[in-house]
């Protein structure tokens, strides 16, 4: 679970690291990284559209998502924004595959 400063809660700043970020695409997943601009700690935002399946399968989704995102903060640099959209493919896939997307493209935009 992410603790709440490391969740991006405003719109506003959802729509800022998409325009401004970015963006690295998986199999199932687009990640948008906006580097750090300002100390603090790094912040992550998920969209899980209704495209990806209905609340039960989006909610697992997302829940797995943010799962990755705990495991990968470490790796994350500070005050960096991610957002992490799930392609309706996230679904469907592995856990191990959703891993390896969401590793391949934070440790490619925040190194």
């Amino acid at each position: 679970m992410l603790a709440r400063p490391n969740r991006l809660t405003r719109g506003a700043d959802y729509k800022a690291v998409v325009r401004r970020g970015r963006r690295c695409a998986g199999a199932h997943t687009v990640t948008y990284v906006k580097p750090a601009v300002a100390p603090g700690p790094a912040r992550f935002g998920f969209i899980v559209s209704r495209q990806v399946g209905g609340a039960v399968v989006r909610n697992t989704v997302r829940r797995r998502l943010k799962a990755l995102c705990a495991e990968a903060l470490p790796v994350v640099a500070d005050g960096s924004d991610v957002v992490i959209r799930a392609l309706p493919s996230a679904a469907t896939a592995p856990f191990g595959e959703l891993r390896a997307d969401v590793e391949r493209c934070l440790t490619r935009r925040t190194a």
